[in-house]
C-alpha cells in the first residue's frame, strides 16, 4: 500500500467561489430556504431518490447518484476509471456544491445545472494503473475518518456563519467578506474529502485546510 502523502498547495482537487462584489439581492436571500425549493428537487431526482410505498415496496423516483462501487471494482480489478464515470461524478459534484452556495447565500443567482457559474471545481482526471493504488480504495473510508470528525464541527461553525451572514444581507446588501472565505473553505475541505474517499480520484490524503 502506498504512502499516505499531504499536499496542500498542489492538490488535485481545486475549488473555490467567486465573491459577489456587488450588493445582493436581499429579498431572495431572505426567503432562500423556499426560493431554493425547485433546484432543491432537481438535484435529488438526479441523485439517485426514492422512497417506500405503504406496502413496503421501494419506489424509485430518480436516478444517478455518486458512482463509488463500480470506480472502487474497475480500480481493483482492472486498474482503470471509465471516463465517463469520472465525468459523472465530477458534473454532479459541481451541480450539487452551486445548490450549496446558494443555499448559503454566496451567490444570489439561481442554480444552473449545467453552466458553471460562480463555483470552480476541477479534479485531475487519474491514470488508474500509474496514479491509484488498487487497494487504497478498500480503507479510504476508514483514513479519512479524522476529517469526518473536524468537518463535523466545521459545518456546525459554517451555518452559524452563514446564519450571520444572512442578517448581513438583510442589513447591508453584502456578504461578510471573512465570513464567506471560512464558508469557502470549509466546502472545499469537505470537496476533497469527498473526492479521496468517495470519488477515488486521488490518492493524495487531504490536507486539513481550509486554504485554496
Amino acid at each position: 500500500m502506498t504512502a499516505v502523502t499531504v499536499q496542500p498547495s498542489s492538490y488535485p482537487v481545486q475549488f473555490t467561489v467567486d465573491y459577489p462584489e456587488r450588493r445582493l439581492n436581499r429579498w431572495t436571500s431572505a426567503l432562500r430556504i423556499f426560493v431554493a425549493i425547485p433546484i432543491l428537487v432537481v438535484l435529488e431526482s438526479v441523485s439517485g431518490g426514492h422512497f417506500s410505498s405503504r406496502s413496503g415496496d421501494v419506489v424509485t423516483y430518480g436516478a444517478g447518484a455518486t458512482l463509488f462501487l463500480g470506480p472502487l471494482l474497475m480500480i481493483l480489478f482492472r486498474r482503470k476509471y471509465p471516463r465517463w464515470w469520472f465525468d459523472w461524478n465530477l458534473e454532479l459534484q459541481r451541480f450539487g456544491n452551486r445548490v450549496l452556495v446558494f443555499l448559503a447565500l454566496m451567490d444570489d443567482h439561481y442554480p444552473s445545472t449545467d453552466e458553471g457559474q460562480s463555483v470552480h471545481l476541477n479534479y485531475a482526471y487519474p491514470d488508474a494503473s500509474r496514479d491509484l493504488n488498487r487497494w487504497l480504495p478498500l480503507v479510504k473510508w476508514l483514513l479519512a475518518i479524522p476529517h469526518f470528525v473536524v468537518l463535523v464541527f466545521l459545518w456546525a461553525a459554517a451555518l452559524l456563519a452563514v446564519v450571520g451572514a444572512w442578517f448581513a444581507i438583510i442589513v447591508t446588501g453584502r456578504y461578510p467578506r471573512g465570513i464567506f472565505a471560512f464558508v469557502e473553505g470549509v466546502l472545499r475541505w469537505s470537496q476533497r474529502v469527498v473526492a479521496y474517499a468517495f470519488l477515488l480520484v486521488t490518492d493524495d490524503y487531504p490536507p486539513f485546510s481550509l486554504a485554496a
